[in-house]
């Protein structure tokens, strides 16, 4: 399933799955990766300067995660492009939840901008049979 959201002319679409290989249910860690499709449907080339994850265990225990760019990169995205990639979260619950945002500067006008990640579910796939 994908999630998408679009603010300020930046679409932000994920996708998540559950990672069996590093997960280890009786330790409570479960590990999820999630793809990130960054698209700029402005007019103005926009680059990517930091970033600030929520992520909620099944508890309702929160953990952020804050930095400049994205794996060690702060892309430039020009007008009708994108950027992707995947990175990865722990939790220590069968579910959880991820959201965002990050911040952006339009590099024609040096405005400074802020683009939500939309919201999404981190389940542990046995529970839902």
């Amino acid at each position: 399933m994908m999630h998408t959201t679009t603010t300020n002319g930046i679409r932000i679409s994920v996708r998540v799955f559950y990672n069996k290989e590093y997960s280890d249910p009786l330790e409570k860690k479960f590990v999820y990766v999630y793809e990130i499709l960054i698209e700029n449907l402005t007019d103005n080339p926009v680059q990517l300067m930091a970033r600030h994850w929520r992520i909620f265990d099944g508890y309702g225990i929160k953990r952020e995660v804050i930095g400049e760019g994205i794996i060690g990169r702060q892309p430039v995205i020009d007008p009708g492009e994108f950027h992707s990639y995947s990175s990865w979260s722990p939790v220590s619950t069968e579910l959880g939840r991820m959201d965002g945002r990050y911040q952006m500067i339009n590099l024609t006008t040096d405005e400074k901008f802020y683009v939500n990640i939309p919201s999404f579910d981190l389940i542990y796939p046995m529970i839902l049979n």
